[in-house]
């Protein structure tokens, strides 16, 4: 797929194993542009440092961390200048890392930058943080955005930057069957238990989606970060006992309960500038054939096809959410196997290709 076998370094604010989307994207895009004939380094940060070195001596990419400590800066930079003499091309993603990138462009001025986009990077931090981040946006050669949500969210801190869209892409390793509707409704939400994530916002709708489907359970998935404010909420709307918190789980117990859901649903809130760049989590119950509900006000719009693989709602209006689940479950076969078909669209087989064609640029 590679014209020639560029070395490419790719810095990123997070990784594996730690949780996250941002690590998520950085590993799949590493992995995948190994396989794809180029020679990758990642630059992270150490979390465990037992944990780490046995995640990263199963990769077959190199991977070079740096200590968190109160010189974690100093040392990402003294690294960075040190790995980037023997490589082509830099990707950054992540706010650290796209500031890191612009800077080393002043010094090594000969290498390709790119910059990946998730959103949440772009007006964090205080107003000295914000110009600092418009100044490293436009230092970049490309500039690539998970979602158009993404995109118009970067054109308003510049808008004469110049962004591509590369949508978040999946694993797809078995193929899924079109799936038909049980007894039990089972809601399924994946993802940090934060209020941008959403969850609340699915609790708040579940008294007037017990008044149609009283047995309804809303099984939440991930760090529980939030949890107690949840709970409490529930116990106030008297749903308490239609939802469940799991916890973070290992990805068998993960995908074992999307398996046994029946919609995911993610209403996703913008909370001080922080918003969903697109929702992989979405795609990743898609491809078991689970429809999906989601908030029509962040990235999420480009993870859901609307009325073909589920449905994109006002998070906060209840009867918006109500009408969606009752068209879903109305033609449940039709939408579970649209949404197969949505996900495969989303391979990183496929997505990979169009990061190769703008590195080779």
């Amino acid at each position: 797929m590679a014209i020639e076998s560029k070395r490419i370094l790719l810095v990123t604010s997070e990784f594996p194993p730690l949780p996250g989307g941002i690590g998520n994207h950085a590993f799949l895009l590493a992995k995948y542009l190994q396989k794809s004939n180029y020679e990758v380094s990642v630059l992270a940060d150490y979390r465990s440092i037992k944990e780490d070195d046995g995640f990263d001596e199963a990769q077959f990419f190199k991977i070079i961390r740096v200590k968190r400590n109160f010189l974690t800066y100093i040392n990402r930079f003294k690294k960075a200048f040190s790995l980037i003499k023997r490589n082509d091309v830099v990707i950054s993603s992540g706010k650290f890392s796209l500031w890191l990138g612009a800077f080393l462009k002043l010094f090594f001025k000969n290498k390709k930058y790119i910059a990946v986009l998730h959103g949440s990077e772009l007006k964090a931090g205080n107003h000295i943080v914000q110009k600092l981040t418009k100044w490293s946006l436009s230092k970049y050669d490309n500039l690539i955005a998970v979602s158009n949500f993404t995109k118009e969210y970067a054109l308003q801190v510049n808008p004469n930057l110049k962004i591509d869209v590369i949508n978040n892409g999946i694993e797809i390793n078995t193929i899924a069957e079109k799936r038909t509707i049980s007894n039990e409704i089972n809601l399924v939400t994946v993802g940090n238990v934060t209020y941008r994530k959403g969850q609340q916002n699915v609790i708040k709708a579940l008294p007037l989606l017990k008044e149609y489907f009283p047995s309804i359970h809303y099984h939440c998935i991930g760090i529980p970060t939030e949890k107690s404010d949840f709970l409490e909420l529930a116990k106030e709307l008297n749903v308490e006992h239609n939802v469940t918190f799991h916890g973070k789980l290992e990805d068998d117990d993960k995908m074992q309960l999307l398996r046994e859901g029946t919609i995911f649903i993610m209403l996703s809130d913008i909370v001080k500038n922080d918003f969903e760049g697109f929702g992989i989590a979405i795609l990743e119950a898609n491809s078991v054939g689970l429809p999906a509900i989601g908030s029509n006000n962040s990235g999420i719009v480009d993870a859901i096809n609307n009325h073909f693989s589920g449905f994109l709602v006002n998070p906060h209006n209840k009867e918006e959410i109500l009408k969606a689940v009752h068209s879903i479950l109305n033609d449940y076969a039709n939408f579970s196997e649209n949404a197969i078909s949505w996900a495969y669209q989303f391979d990183w087989k496929k997505v990979i290709e169009k990061y190769v064609k703008i590195i080779e640029q």
